[in-house]
């Protein structure tokens, strides 16, 4: 059986994320430590953390994940932005350590003028300060974008070079978003097609690192650079490309987070028993 889950609220207090997983019926689930739209963050009191690994433990869940906020840029050329970028991912990485969040994702941000190398390695340089200097018990989880302009981490050989440049290569892992993967360019549609795309993963990248699919279908077309996610099988990946996904062998181990809407077509626990019909 696929271990399956969505992006969850933490309105009102961390640890309700558990409950409100739960009821939506998780395997798994991820959620933000903290408001995702501003730099200001509380510190994570220790019975709110004590409170959170309880109810993850009462539930059930081992392996709830952390995604980062959307300001940070690690590719960022603007020293204010990166600086706090920077900080932003060595906090985040502490507060999973704190809740006993074992993965923590993020974006590799946007570069500047001065273009994509430059970018990727202000992105290994943030990566390397933050991993120094907090808790090894915790991975940072790479998650691929959709091909937008200017972005970092779109392209699988980006992705490898970036992680080729880590010190601490035990720390790091991949999260492979099938939106932003369609979005960039690279085909799921098909059981020939997936079956492609993962060779090619595994041959640039390596799916030894592969430890989270967040499992979204795309409103674009492939290679748009649309990052906009939609209900499983309802976009322009489609059934037969998810049942594909779910049905690899070399995937089904994985922890599979949907981040789709929720709208008068389908919710959150629509999309999770769709999911589970799909890899049935």
């Amino acid at each position: 059986m696929v271990c399956v889950g969505v992006h969850v609220s933490i309105a009102g207090s961390i640890d309700r994320a558990v409950s409100r997983a739960v009821g939506k019926g998780c395997d798994t689930f991820q959620i933000f430590s903290r408001n995702p739209r501003g730099w200001q963050y509380k510190p994570l009191t220790d019975d709110l953390a004590t409170g959170f690994r309880e109810a993850c433990v009462t539930a059930g869940i081992s392996s709830p994940v952390v995604h980062m906020p959307y300001l940070p840029n690690l590719s960022s050329e603007k020293d204010e932005i990166y600086r706090k970028s920077v900080e932003s991912l060595g906090v985040e990485l502490l507060r999973c350590s704190q809740l006993g969040i074992p993965y923590l994702v993020t974006h590799l941000g946007h570069h500047g003028i001065s273009g994509k190398r430059v970018g990727q390695k202000r992105v290994v340089d943030a990566i390397n300060t933050a991993l120094h200097a907090t808790d090894p018990g915790v991975a940072l989880v790479l998650e691929n974008t959709a091909g937008e302009k200017n972005s970092v981490g779109s392209d699988l050989e980006g992705l490898a070079a970036i992680i080729g440049e880590i010190e601490d290569q035990k720390r790091i892992a991949v999260c492979f978003d099938t939106c932003h993967a369609h979005a960039a360019g690279y085909d799921l549609r098909s059981e020939e097609a997936v079956g492609a795309t993962f060779e090619l993963f595994d041959e640039v990248v390596g799916l030894d690192l592969l430890s989270i699919i967040h499992l979204n279908d795309a409103k674009g077309l492939l290679g748009s650079g649309l990052d906009r996610h939609e209900h499983i099988g309802l976009g322009a990946i489609g059934e037969e490309g998810f049942r594909a996904i779910l049905h690899h062998p070399r995937l089904r181990h994985l922890l599979f987070i949907m981040e789709t809407p929720e709208d008068d077509r389908r919710d959150d626990v629509g999309n999770i028993a769709e999911v589970r019909r799909l890899a049935a």
